[in-house]
């Protein structure tokens, strides 16, 4: 194996990094997505920014 081999072969096992998970249910970070944009929306209103 030669020094450029080596240097751009991928490791066998990736570290978890904290990130999120692809098999989680898509679900429930759409519904907590939509709940923010709903609080965000009504505190605008609610403070006269809009």
């Amino acid at each position: 194996m030669t020094a450029h081999t080596a240097a751009t072969a991928a490791p066998a096992v990736r570290t978890r990094t904290g990130g999120p998970r692809d098999e989680g249910p898509k679900i429930v970070e759409h519904v907590m997505g939509w709940t923010l944009v709903v609080v965000v929306a009504m505190l605008v209103v609610q403070l006269g920014l809009l």
